[in-house]
Formats: C-alpha cells, structure tokens, sequence
C-alpha cells in the first residue's frame, strides 16, 4: 500500500470541532508535525476534509 507523508501547516484555531477531531484522529496536533501514514480509505477520507489545513506529499517506495 501507498505511503503519504501529511503535514499540518495552518493552524486549527477558528475551526469546527470536527474538523479539531479529525486532526487528532491523524495524530496531527501542532503545526508544522508531520506524519507517514499508509493511504487508507479511511485516511484519505480524513484528509480530504481538512486538507485545506494539509500538506500532502506522496512517498516513493
């Protein structure tokens, strides 16, 4: 399976509470922590509701 590498760049003060929950859900906390994660159904969909507050880059294997 694929590996992506997610970064929090912006910060998630002002957002809704989901949206707080997901990123703790990706193990995301502070800005700027990144993450290797495998590319899940699950966890593309977590990203794809807060990727306006990601940076997403794919890994080569």
């Amino acid at each position: 399976m694929k590996k992506i590498r997610i970064t929090l760049v912006k910060s998630p003060i002002d957002r809704p509470e989901r949206q707080k929950l997901t990123l703790a859900a990706l193990g995301l906390n502070k800005t700027n922590s990144t993450r290797d994660v495998e590319a899940s159904a699950t966890i593309l969909g977590m990203v794809r509701k807060v990727e306006h507050l990601l940076k997403v880059e794919e890994l080569a294997n």
